[in-house]
This record gives structure tokens, C-alpha cells and sequence, in this order.
């Protein structure tokens, strides 16, 4: 059994979540949270709301007990990115690339 929430259209870089992601994969629940509250990174935000949306998922949807809880995986994909012009001298034109994440965070029982 297993409880999923999914992010999508993040508006920020899939190597930026990559490194959040990293710190809770296969952490207890609670221990998961603790470390995204207190990383100081743009994404430990996004991604605190996403487990707890996982939890939530497990506990109403799949009568799944929170305290057994665990980060059985979680993974970043790149979304469609968007891309801009940025005026540069002499009539020349930069393109910045404003990228985009697809967020999985998927939560299981220990056994």
C-alpha cells in the first residue's frame, strides 16, 4: 500500500529540488518533515507541503497509520520550460530559460 502526491508545473529547477530531495529519501515521516522545515533551500517549502499532502493522502484515502509512515521514494522530473528574451547591447537578445518541475513524493508502511 502506498500513498502518492504529485507537483506539477513547479516554478522552479529540477536540479533545485533534486538536492532537497536527496535529504529525505527513506526517512521516517516525521524526521522527513523536521528536516524540511529547517533547510534553508527554496524548495524544502514546496516540498514540506507535498508530504504533508502525501500523509494526508495515506491517512483519509488508504487508512494508513502516521506514525508508520515513511519517504519510500521521491523523484523530480523537468516540466516544459519557458522561455524568455532578455534585451543585451548593441540590439542583441539573450535567452533565459525558466524551468519548470514535475514533483513525486510517495509514502509507504513499515512493515
Amino acid at each position: 500500500m502506498e500513498a502518492r502526491a504529485h507537483l506539477r508545473y513547479a516554478r522552479i529547477a529540477p536540479r533545485k529540488v533534486s538536492v532537497v530531495l536527496d535529504l529525505i529519501r527513506g526517512e521516517d515521516l516525521d524526521k522527513a518533515l523536521a528536516i524540511l522545515q529547517y533547510t534553508p533551500k527554496a524548495a524544502s517549502e514546496l516540498l514540506y507541503k507535498l508530504v504533508k499532502s502525501a500523509a494526508a493522502n495515506a491517512e483519509n484515502n488508504h487508512n494508513m497509520d502516521k506514525n508508520n509512515l515513511y519517504v519510500a521514494e521521491c523523484f523530480v522530473t523537468p516540466g516544459p520550460t519557458l522561455k524568455r528574451v532578455m534585451p543585451r547591447a548593441q540590439g542583441r537578445a539573450f535567452r533565459i530559460l525558466k524551468r519548470t518541475s514535475h514533483i513525486t513524493v510517495v509514502l509507504k508502511e513499515k512493515e
